[in-house]
């Protein structure tokens, strides 16, 4: 059994110690073992001991169990230098029945064996171990480490390896392959082949011949598998992998994407004739590598209706607002918060936007601010930036953006109305002035107040707005709709 090096920062040897001290054996496990042996320092720290969950839960009162069943626990530590909590898992070595739902185990038991423990994990990057509980505690250098406030002071240690299933023989060599047979591995945990496609994207791995056919084979498991799990997955293959794209067709060549995001599985292969040099697949996929995190999930739906609006004629006209409906629906039933739903529907519509100095009145860019939202502009500016320069046959440049930007701040700076709030006047001031009950008719006096305002916003004062109500309500009086109960 081979030595590494190992770097552990303080709360770990911390939770390490007095877990040893009481008798009891743990390991470092998982994600940050894969980390360490790639030369990084890991995010998060996963352990395992044979210390039962009562019994981690009575040696840290601090801590809180997450998984009972699962045997989970959580310790938050505070880091005072750095304003930020971290939290150390410790799970207890557990073996587990058969599954069947594609999720659950239908039995779970604690174990002290560290070699059961693992060989119920997902790749062999991911079934690797350190047995923490062999590290040396000289008093003194414990206590010169112990003595910093850094919790996160890292200390190296040399260690020994446990790598049954040669998991780093597979890091070498960057393969994704499954523990054991890859058929119960997927059979046990659907969400697994997705998680394969991921860990592809994030390490730039292949998946092994064996891995890879199991998953084809198993595809359909992933219908089993709550939208909030796919999601979930799905979020970290965009979110934390440098190409996405790599995970994304990974997907699609294993037969997982048509399950959950038939649309994206539609664009392959769909020309664009006219002024595109790829396809609407491999556009997509080439504007989500160029974009930052925040708006991958944007630019992944930015073209999503390209196949259901071309035309003969190469063209996609409306393949924005149709995308937009079209990104509402599958973010709906991928899970995605309202808030999310309306920011990456909004950057869907308004993606195709092009401003051209000089042929942009005020006015029209006061309405662009109102209907894409101060709090999106941003956002949008970064997907028609990586929209654009992917496609070499562009006529988009640069210099656009720079522009766009310096008259939006112009704007702003003069502050002007961009909402019915930000008017000088309210529903209230209305119903007072003119006698009205609250009603319908408020609301499309404020919009149409603030049209005006958009058009000149030297309008927006008590004094004119109130002209222009009542000249709104003189114009619609025949209109028995609009104003139906005044005020007695």
């Amino acid at each position: 059994m081979e030595n590494i090096k190992v770097h552990v920062p303080k709360y770990v040897v911390e939770t390490v110690r007095k877990l040893k001290l009481n008798g009891f054996r743990v390991y470092l496990v998982g994600g940050p073992v894969r980390d360490i042996l790639l030369g990084r320092i890991p995010h998060d720290y996963d352990l395992a001991t044979d210390a039962l969950p009562e019994e981690v839960l009575k040696l840290f009162p601090f801590a809180k169990s997450v998984g009972a069943a699962f045997g989970t626990v959580l310790l938050p530590f505070y880091i005072k230098e750095k304003e930020k909590y971290v939290e150390l898992e410790i799970t207890t070595l557990r073996s587990e029945g058969k599954y069947l739902d594609s999720r659950h185990p239908e039995t779970v038991n604690f174990i002290s064996d560290i070699y059961e423990d693992i060989k119920r994990r997902d790749f062999t990057i991911n079934a690797m171990a350190v047995p923490l509980h062999e590290l040396n505690f000289d008093l003194t250098k414990l206590k010169e480490h112990l003595a910093s406030n850094d919790l996160e002071l890292l200390e190296t240690y040399s260690l020994p390896l446990i790598d049954k299933f040669k998991g780093k023989e597979d890091l070498e060599s960057k393969l994704i392959r499954a523990v054991g047979n890859p058929d119960d591995r997927f059979k046990e945990d659907a969400l697994r082949m997705l998680r394969a496609c991921r860990f592809a994207a994030q390490l730039e791995f292949t998946i092994e011949q064996n891995t890879s056919v199991a998953i084809i084979k198993n595809s359909q498991r992933l219908k089993n598998i709550a939208q909030e799990r796919v999601r979930d997955e799905f979020l970290k293959l965009l979110n934390k992998a440098k190409k996405p794209s790599i995970g994304i067709e990974c997907l699609r060549k294993h037969k997982l994407l048509n399950i959950f995001l038939p649309e994206l599985e539609k664009t392959y292969g769909v020309k664009q004739p006219i002024g595109h040099a790829y396809d609407v697949y491999t556009h997509i996929l080439r504007t989500v590598d160029a974009a930052p995190p925040r708006i991958r999930m944007a630019a992944l739906l930015h073209d999503i209706a390209k196949p259901q609006t071309a035309r003969p004629d190469g063209h996609f006209y409306g393949h924005d607002a149709k995308g937009a409906k079209m990104a509402h629906e599958i973010l709906k039933r991928l899970k995605f918060s309202k808030k999310e739903i309306q920011r990456i529907v909004t950057l869907v519509k308004e993606h195709m936007f092009f401003y051209l100095p000089g042929t942009w009145t005020d006015s029209a860019v006061r309405r662009f601010m109102r209907r894409v939202g101060l709090e999106y502009i941003d956002d949008l500016f970064a997907l028609r930036v990586a929209d654009a320069t992917v496609n070499p046959k562009t006529e988009w440049e640069p210099k656009e953006i720079k522009e766009f930007r310096k008259h939006i701040n112009r704007i702003l700076e003069e502050e002007n109305a961009f909402k019915i709030k930000d008017l000088a006047i309210g529903g209230e001031d209305l119903m007072n002035a003119f006698n009205l009950n609250p009603g319908p008719i408020i609301g499309q006096i404020l919009e149409y107040l603030l049209e005006c305002v958009l058009d000149n916003p030297q309008l927006n004062n008590k004094s004119e707005l109130l002209k222009l109500a009542k000249d709104f309500l003189n114009k619609s009086g025949t209109n028995k709709e609009l104003i139906k109960v005044k005020r007695k």
